[in-house]
């Protein structure tokens, strides 16, 4: 705790010495005051709130829809391997093919609302997180699926009482992983069309050289993915105390 205090401490520290002695264009680098007062400025005078809002809805609404079909997909495909061999050289390929690259198709298919947003997120996450649950999945130990079979369960109740909720813990910290994907990829959904959103604002203070605001919305993404990322870390600690134990 008090050493990853001191390596922001150190950050900030640098920052100002930097700023204060003028060894960085002000225009460029403005001083983490302006940039802490400009954060104050869009939240409580301009409304910034709203635009976090939305961005939060965009990242939780594509990356929910990534887990409906990664973990389902992704279990299934590790516990059977013909599943695996038809969906694995699919997966494969798309996992290789950089997200950006759909925004002509996406715009030119969904126009420019919501929907090639949700979709470039969605694209940008999914196909990691099927590998990621299929790999963990893989990892179940075989004596559990063999003696649940000698048991007499049928390969239906032994995914779903038996592999599942082994792999659960480790699907939880795939999903958790695969969030801070979403939240990179957000800037570059809303800088297309967009008028809504931190990196919508972050686009339109580029056209003015506000400095300032970018680096706030750059900040507020960076708080806002730390706070996700240490409820994800919350929850995989309530849900399965065990693990504290073993």
């Amino acid at each position: 705790m008090i050493s990853g205090i001191g390596i922001w401490a150190l950050f900030f520290g640098v920052w100002v010495t930097a700023s204060g002695l003028g060894l960085v264009n002000d225009l460029l680098v403005p001083a983490p005051q302006k940039v802490f007062a400009t954060t104050w400025d869009l939240f409580f005078a301009r409304d910034f709130g709203g635009d976090v809002l939305i961005s939060i809805g965009r990242v939780l609404a594509a990356f929910g829809m990534a887990c409906a079909v990664a973990v389902p997909l992704g279990v299934m495909m590790g516990a059977f391997p013909w599943i695996e061999a038809i969906f694995a050289p699919f997966v494969s390929a798309w996992r290789y093919l950089p997200a950006p690259s759909f925004i002509p198709i996406l715009l030119m298919w969904f126009g420019t609302g919501e929907a090639p947003k949700l979709a470039l997120l969605f694209i940008g996450v999914i196909f990691f997180l099927i590998t990621l649950i299929m790999d963990h999945t893989k990892t179940v130990r075989e004596e559990l699926v063999e003696t649940a079979l000698t048991l007499g369960a049928n390969p239906r109740t032994v995914v779903l009482r038996v592999i599942f909720p082994s792999v659960l813990p480790d699907i939880v910290t795939a999903m958790r992983q695969m969030l801070a994907m979403a939240w990179t990829y957000l800037v570059i959904a809303e800088i297309v069309a967009s008028t809504t959103g931190i990196g919508a604002m972050m686009m339109r203070a580029r056209r003015f050289l506000n400095t300032d605001e970018i680096l706030s919305g750059i900040i507020v993404i960076g708080a806002l993915g730390l706070l996700f990322d240490l409820a994800f870390a919350t929850l995989h600690r309530l849900a399965f105390p065990y693990l504290r134990t073993r």
